[in-house]
C-alpha cells in the first residue's frame, strides 16, 4: 500500500526516539476521492489506534492508516531527500484524489478516475475543473466544466485537442468522444 524509502524510515525511527514508548506515524488523507484531498503524516501513540485501523509494520516503527484513508493511499510513497536547500520529507499519493479503480470496473468509473487523477490536476492550473455527467449509449462522455473553465475562451480546444484525446486514448474502442454540457458565459473567474 505505502512504500517508506530507507532514508525515511531512519527518519522516522530518529523523530520517533523523542516520543513517548510506543508512539507509531499516522497516514492519513483529508478529504479522500475529491478534489481537496491533501495526505498528512503525524505521530500516533498508542492510545490513538483505532480497531478497524490498519498496521504497516517498518524498520522501527509501524505506519497507522484509518480504513477510510487505505484506498486513496495505494501506491503511494514517502521519501526523505536531501539536496542543497536542505532535506525535506516528500509525499506521493497519486490516488488521494481519486480511488483507483481496478482495469475490470465499469466504464464510468474508470473514465471518472482518469479525470480526477489525470485530467482535473492539469485544469486546476487554470482554476478549473471537470466532472463527468454520464456515458451515452452511443460511447460519449457528457462532461461538465467549471471554475476557470466555465467561460473560458479555449474550452472547444482544451475538450476537443486536450480531454477527448486523452480519454479516447485512455480508453480505445470504449468511448467514442466527449460532449461538453455546459453553458459556458464568460465572467471574471473564466481564465483568457
Amino acid at each position: 500500500m505505502i512504500t517508506i524509502s530507507e532514508d525515511a524510515q531512519a527518519h522516522f525511527a530518529k523523530l520517533l526516539e523523542k516520543q513517548d514508548a510506543g508512539t507509531n506515524i499516522r497516514v492519513f488523507v483529508v478529504n479522500p476521492g475529491t478534489s481537496t484531498a491533501e495526505c498528512g503524516v503525524s505521530y500516533c501513540p498508542p492510545t490513538a489506534v483505532e480497531p478497524g485501523d490498519i498496521r504497516l509494520p517498518f524498520n522501527g516503527f509501524d505506519a497507522i492508516v484509518d480504513a477510510e484513508s487505505a484506498p486513496f493511499l495505494e501506491e503511494a510513497e514517502i521519501d526523505y531527500v536531501t539536496d542543497q536547500m536542505g532535506s525535506q520529507l516528500t509525499l506521493k499519493a497519486p490516488n488521494a484524489k481519486a480511488r483507483k479503480v481496478d482495469d475490470d470496473a465499469p466504464l464510468v468509473e474508470r473514465v471518472s478516475y482518469v479525470i480526477e487523477s489525470e485530467i482535473n490536476p492539469q485544469l486546476a492550473s487554470h482554476g478549473g475543473q471537470v466532472v463527468l455527467l454520464e456515458i451515452t449509449e452511443d460511447g460519449h462522455a457528457v462532461l461538465q466544466f467549471g471554475g476557470g473553465c466555465n467561460g473560458c475562451s479555449m474550452v472547444d480546444v482544451t475538450l476537443k485537442e486536450g480531454i477527448e484525446k486523452q480519454l479516447l486514448e485512455s480508453f480505445p474502442g470504449e468511448l467514442n468522444g466527449v460532449r461538453d454540457a455546459t453553458s459556458h458565459e464568460a465572467g471574471e473567474h473564466s481564465y483568457y
